[in-house]
């Protein structure tokens, strides 16, 4: 599976961006998909996830009431919306797809394949 992130860009505290996440080749369908980040000098930190079996998604805490993480399996691409975006949500946005059962969906080891990301800049 190819995946291909796009719609970072900069913007300002208290603003919004839209992230996606297009899938080529592969069963993209079959599985689980995340989105991380990973800060200058920061590890890589879980974002969302849409669960395949369920459709549930999960998210951060950091980030829960403000961004919406959606699916669409027809176009095989993942939505990462953004609101209210603050200074310290910056960073590379990845998309990954994996087959993590539930409680491990927010570990990056549990993903397979990656996208190369995406750059989210948010000034104050």
């Amino acid at each position: 599976v190819q995946l291909q992130a796009s719609g970072g860009g900069l913007v300002q505290a208290g603003g919004s961006l839209s992230l996606s996440c297009s899938a080529s080749g592969g069963t993209f369908n079959s599985y689980n998909v995340g989105w991380f980040r990973q800060a200058p000098g920061k590890e890589r930190e879980f974002v969302a996830a849409i669960a395949l079996s369920s459709g549930r998604v999960y998210y951060a805490d950091s980030v829960k009431g403000r961004f919406t993480m959606s699916r669409d399996a027809t176009k095989r691409t993942v939505y990462l919306q953004m609101k209210d975006l603050k200074p310290e949500d910056t960073g590379v946005y990845y998309c990954a797809v994996g087959r993590a059962v539930l409680s491990s969906l927010r570990y990056a080891d549990q993903y397979y394949y990656w996208g190369q990301g995406t750059q989210v800049t948010v000034s104050s």
